[in-house]
């Protein structure tokens, strides 16, 4: 079976793109530093997603992490060089990068093995469909950096787990593990490493097979359901705090814990 690929590189840092037997499958690849998306990186997921819908046979995509990570999400040492404005911007720049993902009008599904953090896990969110591998980890553990969940973001959570669950892990920054990111709907199926890459093809297999029609109407009504649902919540959240967002970053990239300061409002 003849596999074409195509790849945009940054020294070790690739977006990897294979189309076979009417499967795209993207694989995020960068695995000395845990698949973390670098800001090009973002910009080479979005045009290569958008590549995978120049190819009409083209039926599915899959997206998966290098290795034994999905995505640790954003390279958060970027963030140390950045002013607080531009900072805005590179989330703001990434959430288009996986609004794109996730309103292609092809179905999609998020392959996890390892870790999904942060960024990265809003990435498999917006997979249609998340297979995982009993080392599956996903969390979202923004608190530790002074990112604050902006109304997007938090509104993928709330859709598939709800509201209570979505503050727990922002609250504690836990990862939850793959039986219980299972039991709660943020994974589809749950199966073996050793099985993962191959039931992922069997079920991108099984839906590339079905109505193109159907596959299409089902996402847009979908989509259109959670468009309209009411929204409480007035203006937008940024994205980054201007107090804990530098604290939170440079202990990370000093590697000890961020000494934040209490505000009340």
């Amino acid at each position: 079976m003849q596999v074409q690929t195509t790849r945009m590189e940054e020294e070790q840092a690739k977006i990897i793109l294979q189309e076979t037997a009417g499967l795209a499958i993207i694989t995020i690849h960068r695995p000395q530093l845990k698949n973390a998306l670098t800001a090009n990186m973002w910009d080479q997921l979005a045009d290569v997603a958008l590549k995978v819908l120049e190819n009409p046979k083209n039926k599915v995509l899959l997206l998966r992490g290098s290795g034994e990570q999905f995505t640790a999400g954003s390279d958060i040492k970027e963030f140390n060089q950045l002013s607080l404005e531009k900072a805005e911007e590179a989330f703001v720049h990434m959430e288009k990068t996986i609004s794109t993902i996730e309103r292609l009008p092809i179905p999609t599904i998020g392959v996890i093995n390892g870790p999904a953090m942060g960024a990265g896990l809003e990435l498999a969110l917006a997979c249609d469909i998340r297979i995982g591998s009993e080392k599956s980890k996903l969390g979202i553990p923004v608190g530790k950096l002074g990112i604050t969940l902006n109304n997007k973001f938090a509104q993928r959570l709330v859709n598939l787990v709800g509201p209570s669950l979505t503050k727990d892990l922002v609250y504690t920054g836990r990862m939850l593990k793959a039986e219980e990111a299972y039991r709660v709907g943020m994974l589809n199926y749950l199966v073996t490493e050793k099985d993962l890459n191959r039931y992922a093809i069997k079920m991108g297999k099984l839906v590339a097979s079905m109505s193109p029609a159907s596959l299409l109407a089902v996402k847009t009504s979908v989509q259109e359901c959670i468009d309209s649902a009411p929204v409480l919540w007035k203006g937008s959240t940024p994205f980054v705090d201007q107090n804990d967002f530098p604290e939170g970053v440079g202990a990370f990239v000093e590697k000890r814990l961020p000494r934040f300061t209490r505000r009340t409002q």
